[in-house]
């Protein structure tokens, strides 16, 4: 009886995990739709033309940033799985964006350090690809500029042990 309840525990949780992917959230869901199935996001930030985003991050011990943008009347207009690596290149402006934009686009950093050959912050973001652990590496000087940007992959993470936010 007790593996059953076990198995019925396990198995709720991970459908409750996945009725809260943001990924699987309809474009036009109200805020109101969107916030009851997601829960608080992470982070909220006005949309340039009016709306906003709302960001569900799961770093720093997960893989995942979705940003979920708002038209002005307050419906769902995009869900981003930010930490692609397909999209890093497209998105990351370099000379051009500052501090909010990265937070923005990628929210808190799962960490920030600093190199010897660098005069500034590294930032830097979990994430996978192609079922890989990476990370994302964003250099920002000390007036608060993004000077450069790269990848790499996450030694401290063994395969297969993963843990983070996969369902």
């Amino acid at each position: 009886m007790r593996r059953a309840v076990a198995i019925l525990g396990a198995t709720l949780f991970g459908l409750a995990g996945c009725a809260s992917d943001p990924a699987r959230l309809p474009l036009g869901t109200s805020r109101a739709e969107a916030l009851q199935q997601l829960g608080t996001p992470t982070a909220v930030y006005p949309r340039p033309g009016g709306g906003e985003r709302l960001q569900y991050s799961r770093q720093p011990a997960g893989f995942e940033v979705n940003d979920i943008d708002l038209d002005a009347s307050g419906r769902v207009v995009a869900v981003t799985q930010a930490m692609n690596e397909g999209l890093f290149a497209r998105a990351i402006r370099t000379d051009a964006w500052r501090v909010p934009d990265v937070l923005y686009t990628y929210g808190r950093p799962e960490q920030i350090t600093r190199v010897s050959s660098f005069d500034g912050d590294v930032w830097q973001w979990r994430y996978l690809q192609s079922n890989s652990p990476r990370l994302l590496y964003i250099y920002i000087d000390p007036q608060g500029v993004v000077r450069r940007w790269h990848v790499g992959d996450d030694l401290r993470v063994v395969p297969g042990n993963l843990g983070g936010d996969r369902d």
